[in-house]
């Protein structure tokens, strides 16, 4: 059953055609990579299905609503409740712990940050950085940044997992570890994994295989 459906999108920087009549399902609780060259448009396309930008044209549906017809309010709230993201930079915040950085999307949003943290607790001892929870991002490793960054994007139990180059400043072993992380953890919560990558060690871990290039998905 389609979870999120892509109908020819396109999106439009000035003149440059980022997305060229973009179509693509995919499905509840399945797990995609998305390959391509830089410029190819699949962090553009992952942006537009977490609602962090809109089309210039087409539809984006996710469990039956349009983002493009959302107002800001609405689409803030889809992010919030719907969206976990994982990007290559870890985007941590210098001067807060990272328990706290971990719950600070339950408190923007006005979530239960006890059940939350519960959560986050558990996820930090089967993560094995539960050492690291009253530490500063700039004490922790690569490896253990973004872990919990993977925490943090789980910590509200998000429908959709969004993840652009998660593996991107990682060595080959720990790029190895968190594949394997996203993967198990995407399943355990059933929620849709979509992994944009250029790693073809990442992508040979995933089924479910998209290519882009020149702003169409020129391979399923």
């Amino acid at each position: 059953m389609s979870f999120v459906t892509v109908k020819n999108v396109t999106k439009t920087f000035a003149k440059a055609h980022a997305l060229n009549g973009v179509d693509v399902d995919f499905e509840a609780g399945e797990q995609y990579v998305i390959r391509g060259a830089s410029g190819s448009g699949k962090s553009t396309l992952l942006y537009l299905i977490g609602g962090l930008d809109r089309g210039s044209s087409g539809e984006i549906s996710v469990g039956g609503k349009n983002l493009f017809a959302l107002g800001d309010e609405s689409l803030a709230l889809y992010r919030n409740n719907f969206v976990g993201f994982i990007f290559q930079f870890h985007f941590l915040l210098p001067s807060m712990n990272c328990m706290d950085n971990i719950l600070l999307p339950a408190k923007i949003g006005g979530k239960d940050s006890e059940k939350a943290k519960e959560l986050s607790l558990k996820l930090a001892e089967h993560l094995k950085v539960t050492h690291c929870l009253n530490k500063y991002p700039y004490e922790l490793s690569g490896g253990e940044q973004q872990r919990i960054n993977i925490i943090r994007a789980l910590s509200l139990r998000p429908n959709l997992l969004l993840c652009d180059e998660p593996t991107g400043n990682l060595d080959s072993e720990n790029s190895l570890i968190v594949t394997k992380l996203l993967k198990s953890l995407a399943k355990e919560f059933n929620a849709t994994l979509i992994v944009v990558t250029h790693d073809e060690s990442v992508a040979e871990h995933f089924e479910k295989k998209l290519v882009m290039s020149d702003g169409c998905i020129v391979s399923k």
